[in-house]
Parts: structure tokens; sequence; C-alpha cells
């Protein structure tokens, strides 16, 4: 299914050509604060409307991870994930190349409408 999307301003626009069957909820510290329910998608399947040097960027801990943000509403529409750490990569975790979108950003999409995956990111030791 092909989603519009938006920061809450609508300064940030995007496409996103994506089947949603579940959302992640990360209880990190910045994510727990955020509260965005987010679906990962690959590269191809996301349209940037609004370039990425129009938005802010947040990066943290091994700034692997990209957090874009709306510089006038602050609203996450979408975000690079990290890469894994040594500790998640024993554990068999892969690298992931696509994007995290922020489905509460997106027209027509009911978050409520899909499980919620539990995503224990406070549990993660960083190298």
């Amino acid at each position: 299914m092909l989603y519009d999307g938006a920061c809450h301003c609508g300064f940030v626009r995007f496409q996103v050509e994506a089947d949603i069957d579940h959302v992640r909820i990360c209880d990190c510290s910045i994510c727990h604060q955020r509260g965005a329910l987010i679906f990962r998608v690959p590269e191809r399947a996301l349209t940037l409307l609004t370039p990425l040097d129009h938005l802010g960027l947040y990066e943290w801990g091994s700034r692997t991870a990209k957090d874009y943000f709306c510089p006038r509403c602050g609203i996450l529409p979408y975000r690079r994930p990290s890469a894994p750490t040594r500790q998640e990569l024993a554990q068999g975790v892969k690298a992931f190349e696509g994007w995290a979108i922020n489905t509460r950003c997106l027209v027509g999409f009911d978050p409520q409408s899909v499980p919620v995956k539990r995503i224990h990111g406070r549990r993660i030791v960083h190298d």
C-alpha cells in the first residue's frame, strides 16, 4: 500500500510503500519519550518529498543511527536504525539498511490496527 506521510506541521513530507503488519515500540530513553510507533521498510520503499538537508538530525551513542526531525514542529517522521552492537551481532542480529518509519505520521493508517512488537532498547549495551 502507498501511504502519504508528513510531520505535524506538514513541512516534512514523504511517501512510503509498505504492507504494515506490526509496529515496533522501543523502551530506550529517547524512543520512550518520543512515543513513535515504528515500521521498518527497505531503502527503495521510501520517497522523500522534502530533502534530508532541510531536516534536523540527531545522533547519539554509536552515532550509527540517524534520527531526522522537522526543524519547525520537532516531529520525527523517519530514521535510519543503528548498526548492531557487538552483543547484538553475537546474538545473530543482522544489520538493517533501510528506513524506520514513524507510522503515526502516515495518512490513513491506524497504528492500533496491528500488533505491537516490543523492543528492549534499554537492555542494549553499546560498544
